[in-house]
């Protein structure tokens, strides 16, 4: 027991000695298994185990689904504070925390590139960004990406991950979804192709306007889609809502989604489409 009796010594407990496993590994919601998050990345942050597909930032979904040697375009675009919007902390505190910890201006990345065979113009939410919320700089980056098509007549995707219309720039914000529906019908006059992929959660103004208007619907699995979420939906309707109600899988068996295409099988599903949709003009 002489060890016990030993002055002056004590157990090395230093930051240097510890093995460091903070971050290396994550909790499935799913199935609740531990995964090694190396092997998560590695699978496009979907579960080796039970496939629930976790989010994924938008430079990584583009990055996924074009060709290399694509061209990110509208980045320059920052939001203001018209309504000098205070709660907890200010606007412009928020908009400026989630520019550093992204290192995005707003919620959205637009691309160009070839999928493929295809040129296609793709516009991508960051729902990491306040929520990927649609204020006017989100608006006028999507409209800017119809505008591209509607000039090279290459086809449009949208990738929705939203929360819905940015609170914070009130009226200003809502008036984005006629902008963008309006733009939106001058593309289908055009006859120039257009896929929605919604992604978990869609929900709000955004699944109320661009987000279902495509030529083609498409989801992940799993994914929240709705306007409302369903807990507001309960305590409305003081009724307890069916099991999936809002989830991906229940809406395409209610006729409001064409398909659910898993992310690892997303590309070349898109890819499919496009050579449909080619061939049918």
């Amino acid at each position: 027991m002489s060890w016990f009796k030993r002055e002056g010594t004590e157990i090395e407990t230093s930051d240097e000695k510890r093995v460091r496993t903070e971050g290396l590994w994550i909790k499935c919601d799913g199935c609740r298994q531990i995964i090694w998050k190396a092997d998560l990345d590695a699978n496009l942050q979907v579960c080796p185990k039970c496939q629930r597909h976790f989010r994924l930032d938008a430079r990584s979904r583009i990055a996924n689904l074009l060709e290399p040697g694509y061209e990110l375009v509208d980045l320059e675009l920052k939001s203001t504070d018209p309504l000098e919007f205070t709660d907890l902390k200010s606007y412009k505190d928020r908009l400026k925390k989630a520019q550093e910890a992204t290192g995005l201006n707003d919620a959205i990345v637009n691309a160009i590139g070839q999928m493929g065979p295809h040129s296609v113009v793709l516009s991508v939410m960051e729902y990491s960004f306040i929520g990927g919320s649609m204020g006017c700089v989100v608006g006028e980056t999507i409209a800017r990406a119809v505008d591209r098509s509607l000039e090279t007549r290459h086809p449009l995707i949208i990738i929705s991950a939203s929360g819905g219309a940015r609170m914070m720039e009130g009226i200003t914000s809502l008036m984005q979804l006629a902008k963008i529906s309006t733009a939106l019908g001058m593309l289908d006059d055009a006859k120039v192709p257009y896929i929605s992929v919604l992604t978990d959660p869609t929900t709000g103004g955004v699944t109320a306007s661009f987000s279902m208007l495509g030529d083609l619907n498409i989801a992940e699995p799993g994914a929240l889609i709705g306007f409302a979420g369903p807990r507001v939906i309960e305590q409305t309707i003081r009724q307890k809502l069916p099991e999936g109600f809002q989830r991906s899988e229940f809406l395409l068996e209610h006729g409001m989604l064409d398909a659910v295409v898993h992310r690892g099988e997303m590309k070349q599903y898109l890819i499919r489409a496009l050579d449909f949709m080619q061939h049918a003009q």
